[in-house]
């Protein structure tokens, strides 16, 4: 089973979500579960939290079937002073925590930056400590790497570097792994016939391995192969094209995870919705 949706508002509270999911006919879905331009919000209400997990049951979604995301704010890798530092892990403390009282059980992040501060080693070293001392805060939730672009200093965007941090987590039996379709191929991840796709899924498997996979964004991009730019597009529209979402969606190691449409459009997500469920056989 393919579980397919996208990033969608909680405009007006949390609560909303899963009635915007439903709406478009998403069987997935991820949010913020605060305001993510901003570093603090009002902790989650009695009230708040019982409407989610009530629209989350009569909107027939589980928990494994949505993918929170942290503040873009946070960066774990972050040394600038020991102030600002611990301004980024208590954020990234608060937030896992709010997925706990949400009845949810990932968190999406996207590791760090070393901002040509310190060593790309050392920063992993940081971004581990990070996401222990977020993993501490909770009893269930993982904390689930997004690989990234390698935009500028940002760092994750090799499988052998998100190995490498997995590795330093000191907790990392919660710990999982979400793909991103145009972070990817910016990476250097092709992914446009079927056999470069195969060679990168056996990357993947080799290094990092299936069953730490808990998520997928699906985006086209805008750039092409290797240009390490963080460009959505929507499905078909860019360098990637649509061939590569049939791979994904007929690639029985990638089921029971959540697929999670970032494109640039949203009134294109219930198109691309029923032409990605068309795609894994699911109309």
């Amino acid at each position: 089973m393919k579980y397919i949706g996208a990033h969608v508002s909680a405009a007006g509270g949390v609560q909303n979500a899963p009635l915007r999911a439903g709406e478009i006919d998403a069987t997935a879905f991820a949010l913020f579960t605060k305001n993510q331009r901003q570093w603090k919000a009002k902790p989650l209400s009695a009230a708040e939290i019982s409407s989610f997990k009530e629209n989350m049951a009569s909107g027939g979604f589980a928990p494994k079937q949505v993918l929170p995301h942290d503040s873009y704010l946070i960066n774990l890798g972050n040394v600038k002073d020991n102030q600002t530092r611990k301004k980024h892990l208590d954020s990234f403390c608060v937030e896992m925590r709010r997925v706990e009282q949400l009845g949810l059980d990932r968190l999406n992040f996207h590791p760090g930056s070393h901002l040509n501060l310190i060593p790309p080693e050392e920063t992993l070293t940081r971004i581990a400590e990070g996401i222990d001392a977020g993993l501490s805060e909770t009893a269930h939730v993982y904390a689930v790497i997004e690989i990234t672009a390698g935009q500028g200093t940002n760092l994750g965007d090799s499988f052998e570097q998100i190995a490498r941090l997995i590795e330093l987590v000191r907790q990392n039996s919660r710990v999982g792994v979400c793909l991103d379709s145009c972070h990817m191929f910016a990476g250097g991840y092709d992914l446009r016939t079927k056999e470069a796709y195969e060679s990168t899924m056996e990357q993947f498997e080799q290094i990092i391995g299936f069953d730490l996979l808990m998520g997928m964004h699906l985006n086209d991009a805008k750039h092409p192969l290797g240009s390490k730019l963080d460009r959505h597009e929507s499905l078909g529209k860019g360098t990637l094209g649509l061939e590569p979402f049939s791979y994904i969606m007929q690639d029985p190691r990638l089921d029971e995870i959540p697929f999670i449409l970032e494109t640039v459009d949203p009134e294109l997500w219930p198109e691309e919705i029923r032409m990605l469920k068309g795609f894994a056989g699911e109309e």
